[in-house]
């Protein structure tokens, strides 16, 4: 079992949401975190709340150079990396294609920005994310985990083709890397898993119109949101389970989708 306590955490989306909850939960672990964000006002906000123990580095996660840039602040700063969490993410929701109810023909469709920027932020910027974090923890003999964030919309969700296909993306990353690093014989040392919330509490979805957020709530077994900081909770033990590797892990309140996403 690995601990906690003195180790490195470099989160991405960091400023809120389940990026935050984790920031905090580590810290309250003992550990050690790098929170990264492209809002450097935000960073600055949450540097404050969480306390002591923690850096900020201000990027955009679709950028190479800055990507190569937070993990080498991470390196300088902290000395080490233990968990990498790239959890920026967006939403720009939409249908592929919208017919008409009436006429039965085609009136909007999704723009080819909203498909880009979703999949430039949570596909590409996860990917560099963790190339240049896992080079450093390879080249700096650190030990860890790679924690992806999918979601159960990567089961397909109705109106989500963009955001949904970024996290089944994130749902077979782990197994690609754990295969890549088990050839290399570092898969002991650098584990890598996805975990995949459902409906999570953020601050975004509980200011929902609360129809919509009922219906949402309708389709949860347990009748409620999930909180971030249970998220957060289960990446701090996924890390700390050594025996836990390459496979993605869902929470959701019992959540199941319908044919209807």
């Amino acid at each position: 079992m690995l601990t906690i306590e003195g180790a490195v955490a470099v989160i991405t989306g960091g400023s809120g949401g389940i990026g935050m909850a984790l920031a905090r939960e580590w810290l309250d672990r003992g550990g050690r975190v790098v929170i990264a964000d492209i809002n450097g006002e935000a960073l600055e906000r949450a540097r404050a709340s969480l306390g002591g123990g923690v850096e900020i580095f201000v990027g955009n996660v679709t950028k190479e150079k800055d990507c190569t840039a937070l993990a080498a602040f991470a390196m300088e700063k902290m000395g080490q990396i233990n968990l990498v969490a790239p959890f920026a993410g967006i939403i720009r929701d939409g249908l592929l294609l919208s017919p008409d109810r009436e006429t039965g023909q085609v009136t909007g469709k999704m723009s080819l920005q909203d498909w880009q920027t979703v999949l430039d932020i949570n596909l590409t910027g996860v990917f560099l994310t963790v190339r240049e974090c896992a080079e450093q923890m390879i080249n700096h003999n650190c030990r860890g985990l790679i924690c992806l964030v999918s979601s159960t919309g990567s089961l397909g969700t109705a109106g989500q083709i963009n955001y949904a296909s970024t996290k089944a993306a994130m749902s077979v990353m782990p197994k690609v890397i754990t295969a890549e690093f088990f050839r290399r014989k570092i898969a002991d040392r650098i584990r890598c898993v996805a975990i995949a919330p459902g409906y999570v509490g953020t601050e975004m979805v509980k200011n929902m119109n609360q129809k919509a957020l009922d219906k949402i709530l309708a389709e949860v077994p347990i009748g409620r949101l999930i909180e971030p900081e249970e998220v957060a909770v289960l990446a701090c033990d996924i890390y700390r389970n050594e025996a836990l590797a390459g496979e993605t892990y869902f929470i959701h309140g019992g959540l199941r989708l319908g044919s209807r996403g």
